[in-house]
């Protein structure tokens, strides 16, 4: 690269606060911006501060990327990208990919993504090179305006539903996925994605229970004591049904007076380290071969949820809850019990804090004191 061209990467400070991260790329005389869609945001907090510094680490290797691509005559030369590569077919092997990696749920998810975007998309062998922004855009009007509910069931309905915020977000980001990984693989030059506002995400209720609830549903009897073992479990370690299943004993160690579970969360990738407490240890029972799962005989989602529904009403607990509602318990109770919200991120193993200040709101225990100062007027 000669003395005449510079990648350098720049900050600029955004009305809200934020910051956000682009290069500055001359090039034959001439200047160009490349806006990563990365943002630094105020720190405030240690996540805060970790979180800017990966976010660096990350613009600074893009910067890397391009100073490479710059040196070896490789930026900006469009024939260096395989944009007559046909997107459907590009997407279908992303699913297919996907297939047994993710769970069921968001493989599902990709799939029904497909169905909305043929619907939307006639013409099959549609190339990368004709996904523009304005066909983006366009995907996402029709998500808001068109789609809907079970519109790929050709089947006789009464009423088609329009989606859900949540399908929409859903939808809209299996294509931002698949454009992002176009990307990354040289399908194309320019993302498409860059620019266009995503949905926002609808906010759901966290049904839990209480530690008084948690304590008669111990003392009442489950038709299916495995299902009551593995979801007392959840309540005391925040665990999901996935990595509940997956659990074998050769992840569980003894630490000192702990014990700890060494694992990768099926979800995320990530990998784990999470102490239990004794009685978490006791609901797993004798311990096994290292290759054996821990927990047993736990059906299929909705025949253990039904399960559950029944013995919650045989407690006398008139709530809506489900196995995932284990890990709404957890988060809720050590929240309750004053632990703060960077180490019960840490114990859920979210990625983001901003996942776990979800559990704050429902537990906000200076609102509850404000209300308690009301003095009696009756």
């Amino acid at each position: 690269m000669n003395n005449k061209e510079s990648i350098k990467l720049r900050k600029r400070k955004l009305p809200t606060g934020n910051t956000t991260l682009y290069l500055d790329i001359y090039r034959n005389g001439k200047r160009e911006y490349e806006y990563l869609k990365l943002y630094l945001i105020p720190e405030k907090t240690r996540t805060d501060k970790e979180k800017n510094r990966e976010t660096l680490k990350l613009a600074e290797a893009i910067k890397a990327k391009r100073t490479v691509e710059l040196q070896n005559k490789e930026y900006g030369f469009k024939n260096d990208y395989a944009e007559e590569t046909k997107f459907f077919d590009y997407y279908r092997a992303m699913c297919e990919a996907r297939l047994g990696k993710d769970t069921r749920g968001n493989w599902g998810n990709w799939r029904s993504c497909l169905k909305h975007l043929e619907k939307y998309e006639s013409n099959q062998d549609i190339t990368f090179a004709d996904i523009t922004p304005k066909w983006v855009q366009g995907f996402k009007d029709y998500l808001e305006k068109e789609a809907c509910a079970w519109g790929c069931d050709f089947r006789e309905r009464i009423k088609d539903h329009p989606l859900s915020r949540n399908s929409k977000l859903s939808y809209f980001n299996k294509l931002r996925a698949c454009l992002n990984q176009a990307f990354e693989d040289r399908i194309i030059s320019r993302n498409p994605m860059q620019g266009i506002e995503g949905f926002k995400a609808e906010e759901g209720t966290r049904m839990y229970l209480t530690l008084e609830e948690v304590k008669l549903l111990v003392q009442t009897e489950c038709e299916y004591p495995n299902i009551k073992r593995a979801f007392l479990f959840s309540c005391l370690t925040g665990l999901r049904r996935s990595d509940i299943l997956k659990l074998t004993w050769g992840e569980v160690h003894q630490q000192g007076d702990y014990t700890r579970i060494i694992f990768k969360q099926k979800k995320t990738g990530g990998q784990e380290y999470l102490d239990i407490n004794d009685q978490a240890a006791e609901l797993m029972g004798e311990r096994g071969a290292n290759d054996e799962p821990v927990f047993t005989d736990i059906h299929s989602p909705s025949c253990t949820n039904e399960a559950i529904k029944r013995w919650v009403l045989r407690a006398g607990i008139m709530k809506d809850i489900t196995f995932h509602c284990g890990r709404h318990t957890f988060a809720v109770l050590m929240l309750d019990l004053g632990t703060d919200i960077y180490t019960v991120s840490k114990l859920l193993g979210h990625r983001e804090l901003s996942t776990t200040q979800i559990y704050a709101k429902v537990l906000d225990k200076n609102k509850q004191a404000a209300v308690s100062k009301i003095p009696d007027i009756l």
